[in-house]
C-alpha cells in the first residue's frame, strides 16, 4: 500500500471525487476538498481557455483562505484532469497553467502523459494516470506517473471491460505505488472494499453527480437518483471509447438503447464534446453502475459524511465490533 506524502494526514477518507466532463466545476471542487476528499475537474470544463485561469486562481486561494482559517481541518488538495489527446488542442496552454499554479494533482486520461510528467515534476506536483488494461499500466509507468487509475468495469463515463478483482491484483503483483480504484464505487462500504483489494484510494464520480454543488441540470440529478445500476448503458458510439450512459438520456435523444451502432475512434474530438450529433457529456449523460446506490440529492459536504459513516460502519461489521 502506498500512499503519496503529499495525501497523508489531509483527508477524512481516502477517495478522489473523479473529473466529470461539465459536471466538474470550481463550487464541487472546492466543497469535496473542504469535506476532506480530493476534488477534481477536466480542464477542459473551463471554457474558454482563458477561464481555467480564474478557476485555478479561485480553487487554490478558497482553499488556502481555508487551511489558514483552521490549520488541523483535513482540507485535501485538489486535481485537474488533462485529456491527452490530438484532439485537445489547448493541451499545451493547460499543462502551462496548471504548472504556473503548481497544481498538486493533474490526472491523464489517453494517452501516456510523458509532457504532463515532466511537467508536474518540475514544480513538485503528482500524476495519476487512468487507464483500463495491463498495457496501458505498464506505458503510464514508463511515463513516471506517480499513481495508476484503474478505471473497472462499471465506472462511469470512459470505463474498462474488466472487473476490479480481475484488475486490482493484477496490477498490484507488479506495481507497489499507488493504486486508485474506480468501477461502481458510489457508498463507503465500497471504499473499504477497494482497499481491502490493494487499492489505496477509491474513485467517486457517480454519487457526487447529485450533490448540490455539481454543475448538471435537474434532470440528470433526478435521473442519476431515479436510475438503478440496470439503467447504464456501456457504448463507444458517442466518443469513440467505451463508456457508461444512463438509459433515460439516450432514450431522451431519440435513440434505442439496445441497438446502437458501434462507434467511430476516428471521431473523437474533445474540444467538441464528441463524434456524434447528440454530445457527450450535454445530451448524453454518462454514470456508472453504482448509480442505484444514490438516493436523493445533497450538499457535498453531507455526501461525504455519509461516506464517512458507510465507510465505518463497514469497518465495525468487518472487525465484529
Amino acid at each position: 500500500m502506498s500512499l503519496p506524502e503529499a495525501l497523508q494526514g489531509r483527508l477524512r477518507l481516502p477517495v478522489i471525487g473523479s473529473p466529470m466532463f461539465i459536471v466538474s466545476n470550481p463550487e464541487l471542487v472546492i466543497a469535496q476538498c473542504r469535506a476532506g476528499v480530493v476534488g477534481s475537474f477536466p480542464a477542459l470544463n473551463a471554457r474558454p481557455e482563458s477561464m481555467l485561469d480564474e478557476w485555478l486562481a479561485r480553487i487554490s486561494s478558497e482553499l488556502d483562505a481555508a487551511r489558514a482559517a483552521d490549520p488541523t481541518a483535513p482540507i485535501a488538495p485538489f486535481a485537474v484532469n488533462q485529456i491527452v489527446h490530438a484532439s485537445n488542442k489547448r493541451l499545451e496552454h493547460d499543462i502551462g497553467l496548471c504548472e504556473r499554479y503548481k497544481v498538486p494533482i493533474q490526472i491523464t486520461s489517453l494517452r501516456a502523459p510523458d509532457e504532463v510528467v515532466a511537467s508536474a515534476h518540475s514544480y513538485g506536483g503528482l500524476v495519476f494516470h487512468d487507464v483500463t488494461n495491463i498495457k496501458h499500466a505498464e506505458r503510464a509507468l514508463k511515463a513516471g506517473v506517480d499513481g495508476l487509475i484503474l478505471v473497472c468495469h462499471g465506472a462511469g463515463g470512459h470505463a474498462g471491460r474488466l472487473s476490479p478483482f480481475a484488475l486490482i491484483p493484477e496490477v498490484r503483483s507488479f506495481y507497489d505505488g499507488t493504486i486508485i480504484a474506480s468501477g461502481a464505487i458510489a457508498q463507503g462500504g465500497s471504499v473499504l472494499g477497494a482497499l481491502a483489494m490493494g487499492a489505496d484510494l477509491a474513485y467517486i464520480g457517480t454519487r457526487f453527480i447529485a450533490s448540490q454543488e455539481a454543475n448538471a441540470v435537474d434532470a440528470y440529478k433526478q435521473a442519476v437518483v431515479d436510475s438503478s445500476g440496470e439503467d447504464i448503458v456501456y457504448t463507444d458510439l458517442f466518443t469513440g471509447v467505451h463508456g457508461n450512459y444512463l438509459r433515460s438520456s439516450i432514450v431522451a435523444a431519440g435513440m434505442d438503447p439496445d441497438n446502437l451502432p458501434a462507434g467511430d475512434k476516428s471521431t473523437m474530438d474533445f474540444g467538441s464534446g464528441g463524434g456524434s450529433e447528440s454530445k457527450a457529456w450535454r445530451d448524453i449523460w454518462g454514470a456508472g453502475q453504482g448509480v442505484g446506490q444514490v438516493g436523493e440529492v445533497l450538499p457535498t459536504a453531507e455526501i461525504v459524511e455519509q461516506l464517512a459513516q458507510e465507510y465505518e460502519a463497514a469497518r465495525t461489521r468487518l472487525l465484529g465490533a
